[in-house]
């Protein structure tokens, strides 16, 4: 009888976890104009005068949102605010955005995406100026997050691509996390930036801030609105 109900057991958990999971979940990664791992030395010179730009972007990989299921795919924002996003003593608002998603999407999908990531993205996406859809890839080095060896490409209009933060990267010899990621994560660790650009239009600028420490690389899981 006790053989029975252990094996009961283990086929009941066998079964729960074969049942699709109720939430959204993915990956993220992010990248900024100013750095997010830093010391004192650094992040106090940035604030104020840089850091205002940056790009970020969800890849779910299971999961639906409104009923619609989003597995697969992907949404990715660029930012123009008017501070240095982050910095708790100036307000970055008003922020312009601009909002790739990706083209492999149908109709109800790409609704979808939009209100996924506005959820996501909070106030940063309040207002956004233009949409675009474009093939959007988020590649991780093995599938694993850990490796923070990422890369993000939206078309031509956005890119990013990290790697894990090597001893040699440090200048303060004291850095430690400046700025929390901008959105909403489970889980997020810094990554150097090997690549961070923008080249779309609707926000008056482009830009390309390569080789700093501006980037987190994690995942998210979110219940279904």
């Amino acid at each position: 009888m006790r053989r029975f109900l252990v094996s009961l057991l283990v086929a009941g958990v066998a079964f729960a976890a074969s049942l699709p999971s109720k939430n959204v979940q993915g990956d993220y990664i992010e990248a900024r104009t100013a750095d997010v791992y830093t010391g004192p030395c650094v992040g106090n010179a940035e604030a104020g005068l840089i850091g205002e730009l940056a790009v970020f972007g969800w890849r779910v990989n299971k999961g639906s949102w409104q009923g619609v299921s989003l597995d697969g795919l992907a949404v990715v924002a660029a930012v123009r605010a008017s501070a240095t996003l982050g910095d708790p003593y100036h307000s970055v608002y008003p922020v312009k955005s601009v909002l790739i998603i990706d083209e492999r999407a149908n109709a109800e999908q790409r609704l979808a995406l939009r209100s996924f990531a506005k959820r996501m993205g909070g106030d940063l996406l309040q207002d956004i100026v233009r949409v675009e859809y474009q093939p959007i890839a988020l590649e991780l080095e093995n599938g694993d997050v850990h490796s923070l060896k990422a890369t993000l490409t939206a078309g031509t209009l956005a890119k990013i691509q990290t790697r894990a933060m090597h001893e040699g990267d440090q200048l303060c010899r004291n850095e430690d996390i400046w700025y929390d990621p901008l959105t909403k994560v489970s889980h997020a660790m810094p990554a150097l930036t090997l690549a961070h650009s923008f080249s779309g239009s609707g926000l008056g600028t482009h830009w390309s801030s390569p080789y700093k420490r501006s980037a987190y690389v994690g995942n998210f899981v979110v219940a279904p609105e």
